[in-house]
């Protein structure tokens, strides 16, 4: 977008940046061969937004936390037997979400598959406190990632690379009961199941008084100001404007 904006000021730019001979983009990384895309641009982007409603976590992992949240009733008296947890998901979770090892900081945990899962084990929800060092310093967390493997499943990652579709499936739990998920309540399969008056996660942060990237939106003690709340306010705006797109 910045791009665009100063490419309508009359930015000539580098018009052989593609073409060049040799060093352009399209000879150096394409064989030669120009782009191609598979939809003229437009508003596919803003149209297919993935909303996090039910879980601030890296969307790879949303319906694997639904599902350790469901199985928290059932296991969360027995953590200590648990013996292993596949977690069945698809090529891409695996290669961003997959972490193993120390986790440092918030940023580690938040895109950490299996520690995310661990907490909707224990728990049964998932907040943006989670990822605090307090909470990071319970012991069952790191003892259930050692317990956890990803496994990828093809029909999933060919899913998700299927525009139609883009499904982010996880499945988890019981070896008797491998059904994954339904698509997340965020994705545009599931888009008439948000609820009308959704609390996005970030919500939870500006009341938390956790710094936002909307510059000058904290008032004096670094409590959210009034434009924190004005954003929060349009994006739920935007979200039931959405729900009842989908619905018509």
């Amino acid at each position: 977008m910045r791009l665009a904006l100063i490419a309508k000021t009359g930015e000539m730019g580098y018009p052989s940046a593609l073409t060049a001979r040799t060093w352009g983009f399209y000879d150096a990384l394409f064989r030669g061969k120009p782009f191609r895309f598979p939809r003229r641009y437009g508003s596919y982007v803003m149209e297919n937004v993935l909303f996090k409603i039910s879980f601030p976590a890296e969307f790879h992992a949303q319906t694997a936390v639904e599902a350790a949240v469901l199985l928290h009733h059932e296991v969360k008296d027995r953590l200590s037997d648990i013996k292993k947890i596949e977690i069945v998901t698809h090529e891409s979770a695996i290669r961003i979400i997959d972490k193993k090892g120390p986790l440092n900081n918030p940023a580690d945990r938040d895109h950490c598959i299996q520690y995310m899962v661990a907490i909707g084990l224990i728990k049964g929800n998932l907040t943006a406190a989670d990822y605090e060092d307090d909470v990071a310093r319970d012991l069952r967390i790191d003892a259930l990632r050692a317990k956890m493997l990803c496994v990828e499943s093809k029909q999933y990652s060919r899913d998700y690379l299927n525009p139609k579709k883009r499904s982010i499936a996880n499945r988890g739990g019981r070896i008797s009961d491998r059904s994954p998920p339904p698509p997340p309540r965020r994705h545009p399969l599931a888009r008439s199941e948000i609820p009308e008056e959704p609390r996005p996660p970030f919500s939870e942060r500006a009341a938390r008084g956790h710094p936002l990237a909307v510059p000058g939106s904290e008032s004096p003690g670094g409590h959210p100001g009034p434009r924190i709340h004005r954003h929060v306010r349009n994006l739920k705006d935007t979200i039931r404007c959405t729900a009842v797109a989908s619905c018509i």
